[in-house]
């Protein structure tokens, strides 16, 4: 990489840190696009970069990268040149008028609500009665409420500290994307699994302290879970209460904004919880839950099990 794709590089972390106050993964991620295209274009510097040439890199990719996949990486770009451009570093942006890729869109996969429930509750019928819980179960039980209960992302439940919660008042407090600021209602069970999880943990300085942290302790305070350790949890308690389907906190989170759908919420309502900028975001869920009313319909209504007959079907056909 050149001097001159260095340095716009260092000013574009600072923007996106600064100025976007984007989430560290969302940085490294820009960062590794923009790194990319710099390695594939080679010695021209960012002032002389084309039009043709983005779509000439972004073509050869074609076919090898999920439409997604390609679309973050224009993203990156668009945001790298928009940059440049209000800096006065290139005359013109290279990427306007490229438009993104259409990716298929995919419906959300909530659980089923009796799965939340055995995952939350840590148990499987066929298995024998458990011990008693000690810390770990304790926080991995704590943790999944939480996510389920408050359909919280994984960023999210990770860096939350003891302080954000409020269990007296029965909310937390949540740093979401591009820094918004949120309050979510945590419900009774959540908030008596976070209780008896922070009983067992020691009061002094713990205000402080992460609220889930590793059970093995070190001189310098208990260690963060990050979001890797958070995935993991989720995915050994699936297993350990028998869903053998794929289940990961991000499942958890469309669970929830389905089931309050289904229980009847307010979209609007349902965008505020989650923290999404855009009701457009919220509405896929509508899409889900009309997807599981026709599959009520066709398994159970006695017309669309006739045989010959489909939903949609006109009498006589």
């Amino acid at each position: 990489m050149t001097s001159e794709w260095a340095r716009a590089m260092e000013r574009f972390a600072l923007y996106l840190s600064a100025e976007r106050n984007l989430s560290p993964h969302t940085r490294r991620a820009y960062a590794s696009d923009v790194g990319q295209f710099a390695e594939a274009v080679g010695d021209p510097g960012p002032e002389h970069i084309t039009s043709e040439e983005v779509r000439a890199y972004l073509a050869n990719l074609h076919g090898q990268r999920h439409p997604t996949t390609l679309g973050r990486k224009l993203a990156a770009l668009r945001t790298f040149f928009r940059l440049l451009t209000r800096e006065g570093a290139c005359r013109a942006d290279p990427t306007a008028g490229i438009p993104s890729p259409r990716a298929p869109k995919r419906l959300p996969r909530p659980l089923p609500v009796d799965d939340c429930m055995r995952l939350v509750d840590g148990t499987d019928q066929s298995a024998a009665p458990m011990d008693a819980p000690d810390e770990k179960a304790l926080r991995d039980r704590a943790l999944v409420e939480l996510l389920y209960g408050a359909g919280l992302r994984v960023g999210e439940v990770s860096a939350l500290d003891v302080r954000d919660l409020d269990l007296h008042r029965g909310d937390v407090r949540v740093q979401g994307k591009g820094g918004m600021e949120r309050v979510v209602p945590v419900p009774r069970a959540a908030r008596e699994a976070l209780d008896a999880y922070l009983a067992c943990r020691p009061a002094a300085g713990r205000l402080a302290q992460p609220l889930f942290a590793s059970v093995r302790k070190r001189r310098d305070g208990p260690r963060r879970l990050g979001t890797r350790d958070v995935r993991r949890v989720v995915r050994a308690r699936a297993l350990a209460t028998g869903i053998h389907e794929r289940v990961h906190p991000h499942r958890l989170r469309h669970s929830y904004a389905t089931h309050l759908l289904d229980m009847g919420a307010d979209l609007r309502e349902i965008q505020e919880l989650l923290g999404h900028a855009s009701l457009q975001t919220t509405e896929k869920y509508t899409a889900v839950s009309i997807s599981q009313l026709a599959k009520v319909y066709d398994r159970a209504h006695p017309r669309a099990r006739a045989k010959g007959r489909g939903r949609g079907g006109r009498e006589g056909e």
